[in-house]
């Protein structure tokens, strides 16, 4: 089994379990067999029947008399999930996932900005200047930037002051930490300090539409990064044939 640092035998099977699903190596409808679970992945029974229902309630498998425990149909997950977020982008996550993750973001993030320039304390401004201060200070060390990008986005939904819309902050989060691993992994991206720091005074100023305005520059901005570093995927063919009308 592939070690997952910080998390015990449990915690590794949920994890190396879980990815192996969302990556396709148990397909929808497809049986598992705990014996042969706990021989691949080197762990007990009770580690492998804990794991498994730690998936069951994910909604990824379901386990029935006679016909045992089967992978369900991706329609049937909880793709909001926080673990499955992270499972779909912790490899190589497809156009169509990035894409989705980036419409959301585009969803959330400007009504959340609007609702921060009305509704923002003090509380609130100083939590927004500190990551930005964090992302300043950040440099070309990428697991900074993440960091900070992740805590800067965070306290704007916090500022929203609604308690649905900041838990939205789990797909937020999830998209972000995935289009950051991969731009600034790639040590190529604009300096994003700028128009972060336009969106801070936009809020600052109680400008709601102004916030709005520099959170579409921010997106924008995080889109073209990532298109200039990722390639399109092969295998999705949503994205092949986006490419293909781009050429006609």
């Amino acid at each position: 089994m592939v070690t997952h640092p910080g998390r015990g035998l449990h915690g590794q099977a949920v994890e190396e379990m879980g990815r192996r699903i969302i990556r396709g190596d148990y397909p929808p409808g497809s049986v598992l067999h705990p014996d042969k679970l706990e021989e691949d992945l080197g762990v007990s029974k009770t580690v492998v029947r804990e794991a498994l229902r730690v998936l069951a309630s994910k909604g990824l498998i379901e386990s029935r008399q006679k016909r045992g425990t089967t992978i369900r149909p991706r329609a049937d997950w909880n793709l909001l999930d926080s673990d499955l977020l992270r499972w779909q982008g912790s490899s190589a996550p497809t156009d169509r996932f990035l894409d989705d993750l980036a419409e959301v973001r585009a969803i959330v993030e400007p009504a959340g900005a609007r609702l921060a320039a009305a509704r923002r304390t003090d509380a609130d401004l100083a939590a927004i200047r500190l990551a930005l201060d964090a992302m300043a200070a950040a440099g070309t060390d990428a697991e900074a930037m993440v960091e900070a990008d992740l805590a800067f986005h965070r306290a704007l939904l916090d500022a929203a002051h609604n308690e649905l819309l900041s838990r939205m902050e789990v797909v937020i989060e999830a998209g972000l930490r995935i289009r950051d691993r991969i731009v600034h992994g790639a040590q190529h991206f604009s300096d994003s300090v700028p128009v972060h720091r336009e969106l801070l005074r936009a809020i600052e100023a109680g400008d709601p539409d102004a916030a709005v305005s520099a959170v579409e520059s921010l997106l924008t901005q995080a889109s073209q990064d990532l298109a200039a570093v990722q390639p399109p995927d092969e295998h999705d063919e949503d994205a092949a044939e986006r490419q293909q009308e781009q050429t006609r």
